[in-house]
């Protein structure tokens, strides 16, 4: 069974619903009509029901035809006031007035994660058409982080398909999407995080790679520390996670090179979890293994918030949101 089919079976068995704060962008209309079909969750759009419903209209699939999938329209909600006392409660250490107050549950994205925060969802999804920064602020300002997470972070779930990949599978690479420059107590966090949620949507054991320009003390610079700083934080944190660091990428994913560069390695090049030593290099080198490497790239996954708020490429493709929808209905278990 490929990774993504597993992650839709146990999508419908969790029976989630995830709200997406874009209903009116006609790609999520569309991956949320093939959701319901696939019977991953159960579903809320966010946005003008009349502008929604023509779509579905237009879709054969009418407003009266939808059962699994809900339209809520932020200006015409039941829950406004509720939602209104609450954001006010979230952000009256800012001093917000209870007119800024209504005006900000108008917004899909606070409607979104305010549902999910009153307990009416079990997760959020948007950014098609937002940026990164707007998504995750909200999610940050509304829902907040979680008890045990000290930072939020993400990672992008890369599988490995095609026919040319000599490995075939799935493998996270991390921070790709969010945290621009870690430090090396944040690089062990990010990559702690990584392996735990790597584990629980795939249910294979995590092998952790913490990636430099530099292989076992090959080159000598403060970047080359931070990593191998990271790693030995992360050895004491979590000891049972297997582990290695500093470590180029052909040491950490191909057997012979590793036996070349890294004879001693815990991962002996078989690593599954590739934590990057800041956005720059993790964000390029999803790109490149996406568009030329012909890897599928499923995020950025959100991770260290009290409850699931995911994010989308703005490139991002009907089957990708159908995937994040999965992937966000899975996440709500962890």
């Amino acid at each position: 069974m490929k990774l993504m089919d597993k992650i839709m079976a146990d999508a419908a068995c969790a029976n989630r619903r995830i709200v997406l704060s874009e209903g009116e962008d006609a790609r999520v209309l569309e991956a949320a009509l093939k959701a319901r079909e696939l019977n991953i969750a159960r579903l809320v759009l966010v946005g003008d029901r009349h502008k929604i419903a023509a779509q579905l209209d237009a879709a054969n699939a009418g407003a009266g035809d939808i059962a699994g999938i809900d339209i809520h329209d932020p200006a015409q909600s039941d829950h406004h006031t509720e939602m209104v006392d609450l954001y006010c409660l979230l952000r009256k250490h800012k001093g917000i007035t209870l007119e800024a107050a209504q005006q900000a549950v108008l917004d899909p994205h606070v409607y979104a994660a305010l549902l999910v925060k009153l307990g009416q969802a079990d997760g959020t999804l948007g950014g098609a058409i937002t940026s990164t920064a707007q998504i995750v602020r909200t999610a940050l300002q509304v829902i907040g982080t979680a008890q045990d997470a000290k930072m939020v972070s993400s990672f992008f779930l890369m599988l490995l398909e095609a026919d040319h990949h000599e490995k075939k599978g799935a493998i996270v690479f991390s921070d790709a999407g969010l945290v621009i420059d870690p430090d090396a107590a944040e690089l062990s966090q990010i990559a702690h995080a990584s392996a735990v949620l790597f584990s629980r949507l795939t249910g294979e054991t995590p092998r952790v790679a913490l990636l430099s320009f530099s292989t076992k003390g090959s080159a000598k610079d403060a970047k080359v520390s931070k990593v191998v700083e990271a790693t030995a934080l992360l050895r004491t944190m979590a000891p049972d996670i297997l582990v290695d660091g500093e470590l180029q990428f052909d040491a950490a994913f191909v057997p012979d090179v590793a036996r070349a560069k890294a004879p001693h390695s815990v991962l002996g090049g078989d690593a599954n979890v590739f934590v990057f030593p800041n956005l720059d290099a993790g964000n390029i080198g999803y790109k490149i293994a996406q568009r030329i490497g012909g890897a599928i790239a499923i995020g950025p996954v959100l991770q260290g918030l009290a409850q699931p708020s995911n994010d989308l490429s703005r490139g991002c493709t009907v089957q990708d949101i159908v995937y994040m929808i999965a992937v966000t209905a899975v996440q709500c278990d962890t």
